[in-house]
């Protein structure tokens, strides 16, 4: 005799989840412990008469006490996290459930508060592991969505508070690209980039925003005999519409944008239902003239974005930059 497959099926199904469940009870054990540490330390060295010196005093006499019987968990530093953990997360009620410690860990980190609360939100919203998280806290998403938004806007569209209605809440510019594995000196072709996206198609969609998902790679459409084939089709849900990505591993030129624009308005004519929105366009490229890309659209453009792509992850002072060049268009208009 033999067992059903379906029935072995069952039981590891029973014993896979357990196992998730017992891991994540313990990590939600391991984040109150740390909290209650912070809390008891904190409580503690406010009683302290000279703060900075008593707390220093306490936190290495706590260390080197506990260190030596439960390890790194207790050394000084791990400790004044703790310490830090309370204090920017001082209602027990209010920790999320679904964050483990190194969820906590990263934001704890985070010092402006505008931009803790929207990576809180996202990670919530989207169901971030930890490592996602830290991914896009060291690609400094926050700072590249307000790089075409206020804080209020991308804050909002981060609680759920409101739709996203421009596409330019979602994608952001540049995009960073650094999991494709491709070396930035290196030369390559379109059709390497677009494959090394397929391969990483998970995090892909994580880099280009919320409610995304994959149509089509090398779409073929055919236009009065001619063929054509569009690199990439995903569907935003949020935007409720089609979106269109060609890839160019040369700076952008107006023939590109031409291009572009054609699929798109393929796209609205032959493949857009009546209750969908009108179809995205994006061109992800090395570099771009902002001005060359202003003057070969319409006025009144809402489709076509020009996206730069790196290779690699910004540096603070990399964002720092751009956000000046923004700041500086906009005075000079």
């Amino acid at each position: 005799m033999e067992l059903k497959k379906d029935f072995i099926q069952q039981i590891q199904a029973i014993i896979s989840n357990a196992q998730a469940k017992a891991i994540r009870s313990i990590d939600t054990e391991r984040v109150l412990m740390y909290w209650q540490i912070g809390k008891t330390i904190f409580e503690e060295e406010q009683q302290g008469k000279e703060r900075a010196e008593y707390g220093k005093f306490l936190l290495k006499s706590i260390s080197d006490v506990f260190q030596p019987q439960f390890g790194t968990g207790f050394s000084v530093r791990q400790l004044e996290m703790n310490r830090q953990f309370y204090k920017q997360f001082p209602i027990a009620n209010a920790l999320r459930s679904q964050f483990n410690w190194t969820h906590y860990r990263t934001l704890i980190r985070i010092e402006n508060q505008d931009k803790k609360d929207f990576y809180i939100a996202e990670t919530e919203k989207n169901n971030w592991t930890a490592r996602q998280l830290e991914r896009q806290v060291n690609s400094q998403l926050f700072e590249r969505l307000l790089l075409s938004n206020d804080i209020q806007s991308v804050l909002a569209v981060a609680r759920e508070e409101k739709l996203p209605t421009d596409a330019k809440e979602i994608i952001k510019d540049p995009m960073v690209l650094e999991f494709l594995g491709l070396r930035r000196e290196s030369a390559y072709y379109e059709k390497d980039f677009e494959t090394a996206i397929i391969t990483h198609l998970q995090d892909f969609i994580l880099e280009l925003g919320n409610g995304f998902s994959f149509v089509a790679r090398q779409k073929r459409i055919h236009i009065e005999g001619d063929e054509f084939f569009v690199d990439l089709v995903f569907y935003n849900r949020l935007l409720q519409c089609f979106v269109i990505i060609e890839i160019k591993t040369t700076k952008l030129t107006h023939q590109d944008i031409g291009q572009l624009q054609m699929y798109v308005n393929y796209y609205d004519r032959f493949e857009k239902q009546d209750f969908e929105n009108s179809t995205i366009g994006i061109l992800l490229c090395t570099d771009k003239n902002d001005a060359v890309v202003k003057i070969s659209l319409p006025e009144n453009n809402s489709t076509i974005i020009a996206s730069k792509y790196q290779l690699y992850l910004p540096t603070e002072q990399q964002l720092i930059d751009e956000v000046k060049k923004e700041i500086e268009k906009l005075d000079a208009n």
